[in-house]
């Protein structure tokens, strides 16, 4: 790159580097600045060629133009001002600070002393400021052209989507079709072997966990591990590094645009709560060394101090309208540039947390309604946080969605043979219309999901009573203690057959349960191959084959459950029932939901309050064919009477699919009046097409 230049005004926006036909334009935000430098590198990174001080300063925005610059070149910026942390003011212009805007980030980061802005080796932070400079293990941002999203969206309806929660590198990692270059990346999602695997799953949706450029946590690096899923955000606009086969960040816009030919939408799992800076001893590496003040919310008695909502050290406020921008320019720039359809949001109570406590009325949530981009999209968020008043569900606004823990745990303890949830159970399975339905939202305003990243896999959920974290270094602390888990006799690995039969149908069990609930059902990635992570329930920093897909293992082993989800997928489509877009009510819609007792009665109250009660079944009927499905969680046979269908004047129903292993639903074409359901067994039924003679299916 030249070093050469001609220093011009250039203009505030847009925020970030923009390149023009005969230079570039860079404008940053800091309202307490003094000064700033945009300081340029050479092509290794490794050399400041140019330190030149922004002339301008309009509404708070610093700004110039250089003529003669071009894409590819490096740089970073270097911000003046009051070092005083015990008023909230971090500036320290020795630490090369990234771009917030940058949309491509070149060098790896290592981690330094050099990176904080305080001495460590005082005990005075209000007086010890680092002069030492950090640019040597700083990456750098890096100026690029980027087009517009050339890219038709799928537009799939929340009644037809079917998400797959999945990270970009253990996804494909160890696939042996996708070639090696490719593999863990994100090309690697869009080869043709993975795109016929989510094809034959039905799935309809990618649910990516973090792309956004991240960086590994200090106390990580110290035990050799790594931030495995990408909650540490450093750039909301640069895709991660180590998912990019080269230096081209179109290679993520190429993953889009080939997913969208197969009708396949992609939603990125966002991390708008807090950066990688952490708490006031944490480095200085962007947001912090540009205006803490104004990015972060801190202490009101105590500025030096963040509020620290999201247990990573600090959080970004969003009440202020320059961190608003910040978010809502990366949300665009994902949906308008990049091409996706949609956004997960990592805790997302802390973006509605106004100073007197979450609003569903926030500016956050009326930025976005008024938005005619990201108004349009899938909006999905994690409903709570570990801050005031921190658990929201069923309280985001129209048009959000949200995943439903709620759902989560009674399905699992349903079928786990707890007593006395099938009235919470039936509430789940109909769409939680008693946690969404109060401000008009639908049934896909619950997003359904058994397992997630977070949490035990679908496997380890009926294989291990207790978590068994001890890989990752806190003697077994960390992760969640309550997961309404079960062994059935052995913890973990064993060779027991009907051990693992049971588990087996156990995990098609929670798999029926979630397509046949009404709402959005969630896959998490890895279940479908009864992929287990040896009981490790938060295997946040396990960059191995805990994580990894490992595809020529699953492929070929008898628990592997591709097909069953397969034909979970196709029972979907084939009844629209199981997929309203309004709530099942008594005389509101076409459709009508009887829940059914063991004599195929309507349930009554004594049945709902029968606390040993562990079965339920229930019947859609409406513009098609019913569909009968039914539940039995006890540990025996239980005899159920087939209901009488006016549909059909024999009265014959035809068995779809049971996850009981010994019963072939071909034989079962034709059957009537008692059913003798399994112990832990879910079957799906529907009318017969034609007349037969009646046929009893009896199991003793």
């Amino acid at each position: 790159m030249t070093s050469t230049f001609i220093l011009q005004t250039g203009t505030p926006y847009p925020l970030g580097s923009t390149p023009k036909s005969n230079g570039v334009n860079f404008a940053i935000f800091s309202a307490h600045a003094q000064k700033v430098e945009l300081c340029l590198f050479d092509d290794s990174g490794h050399t400041e060629v140019a330190r030149i001080a922004m002339p301008h300063c309009n509404h708070q925005v610093w700004h110039c133009f250089l003529e003669g610059c071009q894409p590819g070149q490096l740089y970073g910026y270097r911000v003046h001002g009051p070092y005083q942390p015990d008023q909230g003011l971090r500036f320290n212009p020795n630490k090369l600070l990234l771009d917030p805007y940058g949309k491509s980030i070149f060098g790896q980061f290592q981690w330094s002393e050099r990176h904080y802005a305080y001495d460590m080796q005082s005990d005075d932070e209000d007086l010890a400021k680092d002069s030492r400079d950090n640019a040597l293990d700083m990456p750098k941002s890096r100026v690029i052209a980027l087009a517009q999203a050339n890219t038709q969206h799928p537009d799939i309806p929340w009644a037809d989507t079917v998400i797959y929660e999945c990270h970009v590198k253990g996804a494909t990692r160890l696939h042996p079709e996708i070639p090696t270059p490719m593999r863990g990346r994100f090309l690697g999602l869009c080869h043709p072997a993975f795109i016929d695997h989510l094809t034959r799953l039905g799935v309809t949706t990618v649910e990516l966990l973090p792309v956004h450029y991240f960086i590994n946590e200090h106390f990580l690096e110290e035990k050799r591990l790594v931030n495995y899923w990408g909650y540490n955000s450093l750039s909301f606009f640069a895709p991660h590094s180590d998912y990019l086969s080269s230096e081209d960040v179109g290679e993520f816009q190429h993953m889009v645009r080939v997913l969208h030919q197969h009708n396949i939408e992609v939603i990125i799992d966002v991390v708008y709560n807090h950066t990688a800076e952490g708490n006031r001893l944490g480095p200085t590496l962007s947001l912090r060394g540009i205006d803490n003040v104004s990015y972060y919310k801190l202490q009101h008695q105590q500025p030096r101090h963040y509020i620290n909502d999201t247990g990573c050290g600090n959080t970004l406020d969003l009440n202020h309208p320059r961190c608003l921008q910040l978010v809502m320019d990366s949300l665009r720039f994902w949906v308008e540039t990049m091409g996706v359809d949609g956004f997960r949001f990592d805790l997302a109570a802390i973006l509605a947390r106004n100073p007197d406590g979450f609003s569903s009325n926030s500016g956050f949530f009326r930025a976005i309604l008024q938005d005619p981009i990201l108004s349009q999209v899938k909006l999905i968020a994690e409903p709570w946080d570990i801050g005031p008043g921190g658990y929201q569900l069923g309280n985001f606004p129209p048009p959000w969605s949200e995943w439903n823990d709620r759902y989560r745990d009674i399905m699992r303890r349903f079928w786990r043979g707890d007593h006395g949830v099938l009235p919470e159970f039936a509430r789940r399975i109909h769409g939680s219309s008693d946690m969404f339905e109060h401000n008009g939202r639908g049934p896909h305003s619950s997003v359904n999901f058994i397992t997630s990243h977070d949490g035990f896999s679908l496997r380890d959920l009926v294989s291990y009573q207790n978590k068994h974290n001890q890989a990752n270094g806190e003697d077994n602390r960390d992760g969640h203690s309550d997961n309404f888990s079960a062994n059935y006799g052995v913890e973990g690995e064993t060779r027991d057959p009907d051990i693992l039969a049971r588990r087996l149908r156990q995990q098609k069990n929670l798999l029926t349960s979630l397509f046949l609930a009404q709402g959005v059902p969630m896959l998490r990635s890895g279940d479908e191959f009864s992929q287990s992570q040896g009981g490790n329930n938060n295997a946040y920093c396990q960059d191995n084959e805990i994580n990894w897909l490992r595809w020529e293992k699953y492929q070929n082993s008898d628990n592997n459950l591709c097909d069953f989800i397969n034909q979970l997928s196709q029972i979907r489509q084939q009844f629209p029932g199981l997929r309203l877009s309004r709530f099942i009510h008594k005389d509101n819609t076409p459709y009508t939901i009887t829940w059914l007792n063991s004599d195929g009665q309507a349930m009554s109250k004594e049945n709902w309050g029968s606390h040993s009660n562990r079965y339920i079944g229930y019947l859609i009927t409406g513009l098609e064919t019913p569909i009968l499905c039914l539940f039995n969680s006890g540990c025996t046979n239980h005899k159920v009477e087939l209901p009488i269908c006016q549909a059909n004047t024999k009265r014959q129903w035809r068995l779809l699919l049971t996850t009981d292993a010994n019963v072939n639903c071909d034989e079962f074409q034709y059957i009537s009046g008692s059913l003798f359901l399994s112990p832990q067994s879910s079957w799906i039924l529907t009318t017969a097409n034609e007349p037969k003679p009646r046929q009893e299916l009896s199991r003793d």
